[in-house]
């Protein structure tokens, strides 16, 4: 039987992290292995645009660690506020309603700073300042908005090359086309792993095994199961492997789970987009999140959100929900030509979504029929009472400027006009054309229940709230942090703060 310093189940970003972080710590022989074919190599990280939320102190705090370090003149008209520990902790805290777990919260908030440097200098991620997703310019300057500052050159693609690279330097083997069958136990301890390999079934000796194989965001039927009614319906942002496959191994050995087992990461996301997996050539680009510049109505012409509710970072996750719950699981995004070019070209660029261009409200209301639009005479009363409530409020705050990097408090809301539904900032009137809209849909990203896991060495714990000897858990199979929403980028941070901690850990106990 061969036998294993560390196994590492999932080749993604927080598997990639767990093994080099075995390596560096004195692991000699580490083995990643991962059901997909090679060809499907990442896990969701692949698909992200590769944003990493972490506790800094402003602009020349990461200026070390980014390839696009900009000249001292772009330096000067950059704003970029420091965002501190207790920012992130109360973003999460705020958004998961308090039921994060705090230790987990800590223990990501805490590591955040040290694992992107460590991402930076040990594995070679390329980060960069992310000026095309988060800053705008405004009057001459780049502001950074949403707390949220760095990105990796050719996201989450640049991400993974990295780790590649680092896996084969670092002498760490990967094993592709070889499922994890289950855990070999020994006592109250996990002493290695039964993998088919080559169509058969091979039992492997590890001192550690470290869990990483992503949620099962990729199963219909446990979508169905876990989040409820209608989420077969959700399209597949990334990996079709993740399919819960990890969780049965843990459950067979005892583990605890915990967490938000009705709750996951989605997103606004093309409507023509595959249903069952990411496309890897696009990947992130499906993502359509341009809502707070305009507004999101449904197949009856009515709005369902906020679009300015909060910063783009923050609200994502959940309108994607929103989205899915809607007539038909889906909704149009619509804008002026106030706002169009300030829209990604990466999202809404030519040949990456269907736009649909329009002279007038009403000609636009006449298109979106043969996409799904029922109700005209509701949309175009929808936007006319949304104009009105948006100049009404103008006339009552004439002294207030549009800033789309700041919650700038252009709204609905004015003495003369109340909206049931407000929009809370950067509220404009849609009169000015062309008008452009696109259809979008849900896209689930990952899930948030997952394992119960020592914050501090990422070790499983047991449904009696004992370590699993040998057994460790990293990325999105982490149960307890996120609940219901999440600040965006926290889950590459997450995955390396605790690959990083499950690795070091797994070496600890060989010596």
């Amino acid at each position: 039987m061969d036998l294993f310093d560390c196994i590492v189940i999932g080749s993604g970003h927080a598997g990639s992290c767990a093994a080099l972080s075995a390596v560096e710590h004195g692991c000699q022989r580490v083995l990643i292995i991962d059901k997909c074919p090679e060809e499907w190599v990442g896990g969701n990280g692949y698909f992200t645009a590769g944003a990493h939320r972490t506790v800094h102190g402003g602009l020349y705090d990461l200026l070390s660690i980014v390839k696009n370090r900009p000249s001292p003149e772009v330096l000067e008209r950059i704003d970029m506020t420091p965002y501190t520990r207790e920012n992130f902790a109360s973003d999460i805290m705020r958004l998961g309603d308090g039921k994060s777990d705090p230790a987990l919260v800590d223990a990501l908030v805490d590591n955040s700073r040290d694992a992107v440097d460590w991402l930076a200098k040990y594995v070679g991620t390329p980060f960069t300042f992310s000026f095309n997703r988060q800053a705008y310019e405004v009057n001459g300057r780049q502001k950074f908005w949403g707390g949220m500052v760095l990105s990796v050159e050719d996201g989450g693609k640049g991400l993974i090359a990295a780790h590649q690279r680092a896996l084969e330097k670092a002498g760490v083997m990967v094993w592709f086309d070889s499922p994890a069958l289950s855990l070999v136990t020994k006592g109250d301890s996990v002493s290695g792993v039964v993998v088919r390999k080559d169509g058969q079934e091979v039992e492997l000796g590890a001192r550690a095994v470290i869990l990483a194989a992503g949620g099962f965001e990729a199963s219909a039927e446990l979508r169905e199961r876990h989040l409820g009614a209608g989420w077969k319906l959700a399209r597949v942002r990334g990996t079709p492997y993740n399919t819960g496959d990890g969780f049965a191994l843990a459950k067979a050995v005892g583990a605890k789970f915990t967490g938000d087992w009705g709750g996951c990461h989605s997103t606004c996301w093309d409507a023509s987009a595959a249903a069952d997996a990411g496309e890897r050539d696009l990947t992130n680009q499906f993502t359509k999140s341009g809502y707070p510049l305009g507004i999101m109505v449904n197949a009856n012409g009515l709005r369902f959100v906020d679009e300015g509710e909060d910063y783009r970072n923050y609200t994502y996750a959940k309108f994607g929900r929103a989205i899915l719950h809607q007539p038909g699981g889906f909704a149009f995004q619509i804008w002026d030509s106030k706002v169009i070019r300030h829209l990604r070209k990466e999202e809404y660029g030519d040949g990456i979504t269907e736009k649909i261009f329009a002279d007038s409200l009403s000609e636009l209301a006449d298109k979106l029929a043969g996409h799904g639009l029922g109700q005209k005479s509701t949309f175009l009363e929808t936007l006319d009472h949304f104009n009105a409530a948006v100049r009404h409020h103008r006339d009552e705050y004439p002294g207030l400027q549009w800033d789309p990097a700041v919650k700038d408090g252009f709204s609905t809301q004015s003495s003369v006009t109340k909206l049931a539904l407000p929009k809370s900032n950067w509220a404009l009137t849609l009169d000015t054309p062309p008008y452009m809209a696109v259809k979008v849909a849900c896209g689930v990203t990952f899930t948030f229940g997952g394992l119960s896991i020592d914050a501090r060495s990422a070790a499983v714990l047991s449904e009696s709230g004992r370590e699993i000897g040998g057994l460790f858990c990293t990325g999105e199979m982490v149960g307890g942090l996120f609940y219901n929403n999440y600040p965006g980028g926290s889950g590459l941070t997450a995955g390396a703060v605790f690959g990083r901690k499950a690795g070091r850990a797994a070496a600890q106990t060989i010596r």
